[in-house]
């Protein structure tokens, strides 16, 4: 048994029994979801212990009052503005309560009078709020930026003396509701692309298979969620039609839907089939459509890989399909995500003029919506792009602006996979390839589908010295998107060659319609170690018509291999191409 003073952080899920009455199996994956991608990092981010948790609760300690109180801010602010579209009787809210005390821990628990003030103090605690201790806020009240309001002395049940309460003055998710439902009668609820996943029909004799088809449609709908792109219409409200014979542009028009999607399932012997559809409600036509055809040895197996087969998917087909639309449109009907996926189309073009106009599409976007984290985060990647390829006048200046960019999207949702991704990229770019892993992997975390991240991960893997998996991650971000950029080419290319794949580096190179210095210098290379001396030659001196003052030197300082041995492998590559243009 140890004794220390520690800050006891309680808090407690509002209305839980209710939400698990209306929706049992729904809000255990809501809450799931928000524990994954909200409230575990933000305690680890704070150095907080999770002790225990309940089924609509949890305790946890920090040893530090600050961190517990910047955990509870966090978790409050980013909970209400993830509740923002989310009807009031279907929303996961919290209260909490902050106390610091003398605690006890013994057998992996804590117990004392510090962890029972916490738990009281939570009870006082408004829905989306916390209140905390006067001994916390003696802690705080000179060192955080966050106001407090005077609850005065209260009495708490089976507390013995009474306790002075102060109550943390957090944005409250109903606040100035007022204004924004008149708000939202000028404009639609998200300015992203709204998508409904109806409850995937039985086709099989079985009524015993209504379970798994169900399950199916709900992991779809809950992996679906996750990706910050895409606004999904709830299960409460997509499970309503079930078992329905519907109008589905009546549906699409009740859900507020853009796209549906909707399918079936059908088992026969030992075989099971699944479909499954995409549908543009405003034209009713068929953007995608799919079947899975699966023997029946593991049917749980079946749904997790048709699941990830599906959310892999239908991102890239929506965003294809509002690119579409996008072209029918003038700019200026455009809202901040049409700004925003406009922008990303002209970035992966990788040219100066494509990317100048994205920046002006991506401020475009941040006019229409200065908190829209993930237009934040892509104008850091798109001016990340010009400080690269050296198309800004000021290098220094335009890297600190990225870092700014980046910094105030992870302050809005440093749950979203492109900021971390692109930190890592940012990261690459410095040789500190240990933060660019850590980043990269929260990405991955984060959002293991994404055909960006997923090549960003092959990429880094070739830096690390590991091209042969590297090489694996590339050609799967390939298949995720079908019509990915061209650069990916050049990933496998020099992914290829570090792994002295020659021949297959310079196919992979051979995809991309124009190839820079980068590529030409690895195609050299190439040619160089197959001992082909005329093509070696040709594009060495291709490589000096680009840039007249290229050095091999130069060139590898640009680089970012962990391992000397790859930099030695390419700069002999390199040398005997020289030594061909030489001698030519």
């Amino acid at each position: 048994m140890e004794r220390r003073l520690a800050a006891v952080l309680a808090a407690d899920m509002a209305g839980y029994s209710r939400l698990m009455e209306i929706d049992e199996q729904g809000t255990l994956a809501r809450l799931r979801t928000h524990r994954i991608e909200l409230i575990d990092p933000a305690i680890a981010k704070n150095q907080g212990n999770i002790i225990k948790t309940t089924g609509d609760g949890m305790l946890v300690e920090f040893q530090s009052v600050a961190d517990a109180v910047r955990c509870a801010t966090e978790i409050q602010e980013r909970m209400s503005r993830r509740n923002a579209d989310v009807p009031d009787e279907r929303r996961i809210q919290f209260r909490i309560g902050i106390n610091l005390g003398d605690i006890i821990f013994e057998d992996a628990d804590i117990f004392g009078d510090g962890v029972n003030v916490a738990a009281r103090i939570e009870q006082l605690a408004d829905i989306g709020g916390f209140c905390v201790s006067q001994a916390v806020y003696d802690q705080v009240r000179d060192r955080l930026d966050i106001g407090f309001e005077d609850l005065g002395e209260r009495s708490l049940k089976n507390i013995a003396r009474p306790v002075h309460v102060w109550r943390a003055l957090v944005a409250s998710p109903n606040e100035g509701r007022g204004e924004t439902q008149a708000k939202d009668r000028e404009r639609p609820r998200t300015n992203k692309p709204t998508i409904a996943v109806l409850p995937f029909a039985n086709m099989s004799d079985d009524p015993d298979q209504e379970f798994f088809v169900d399950g199916l449609t709900e992991d779809i709908l809950t992996e679906l969620s996750r990706r910050h792109e895409l606004f999904v219409i709830s299960r409460n409200s997509s499970f309503v039609y079930k078992g329905r014979s519907v109008n589905l542009r009546e549906v699409a028009q009740e859900l507020g839907a853009q796209y549906l999607v909707e399918g079936s399932v059908r088992k026969g012997g030992d075989r099971l089939r699944v479909t499954v559809q995409l549908i543009d409600s405003a034209t009713d036509a068929h953007i995608w459509a799919e079947k899975y055809d699966r023997k029946l040895d593991d049917i749980f197996a079946i749904q997790d890989e048709v699941t990830s087969a599906i959310v892999a998917t239908l991102p890239g087909r929506v965003e294809a399909a509002q690119q579409d639309r996008l072209a029918r449109k003038t700019p200026s009907n455009m809202e901040a995500y049409e700004c925003v996926l406009a922008a990303k189309v002209r970035h992966h073009r990788s040219a100066r003029e494509d990317n100048e106009l994205a920046q002006t599409l991506i401020a475009r976007a941040l006019e229409l919506d200065p908190d829209y984290a993930h237009a934040h985060a892509w104008r850091g990647c798109i001016l990340g792009q010009s400080w690269v390829y050296g198309w800004c006048d000021d290098a220094n200046a335009t890297f600190a602006e990225v870092e700014r960019e980046l910094e105030l999207a992870l302050s809005l949702d440093d749950n979203d996979a492109d900021v971390h991704r692109i930190l890592a990229a940012i990261n690459v770019n410095r040789n500190d390839l240990t933060h660019a892993r850590y980043h990269q992997e929260r990405a991955l975390a984060l959002n293991p589908n994404y055909d960006l991240v997923v090549v960003q991960q092959g990429e880094l893997l070739t830096w690390l010295g590991n091209p042969k998996e590297g090489i694996d991650w590339i050609k799967r971000a390939m298949i995720l998107n079908p019509h990915h950029p061209e650069r990916f080419w050049s990933h496998l290319g020099k992914a290829h060659f570090t792994a002295r794949q020659y021949s297959e580096a310079i196919e992979a190179f051979m995809h991309m319609s124009s190839t820079d210095v980068l590529q030409h210098a690895f195609i050299a290379a190439s040619y160089g170690w197959l001992g082909d001396q005329t093509a070696a030659a040709a594009h060495m001196g291709r490589i000096k018509s680009l840039d007249p003052d290229f050095t091999i030197d130069g060139f590898l300082d640009t680089l970012h291999f962990a391992k000397e041995e790859d930099t030695q492998h390419l700069r002999e590559g390199l040398e005997k191409g020289a030594a061909s243009e030489v001698h030519k």
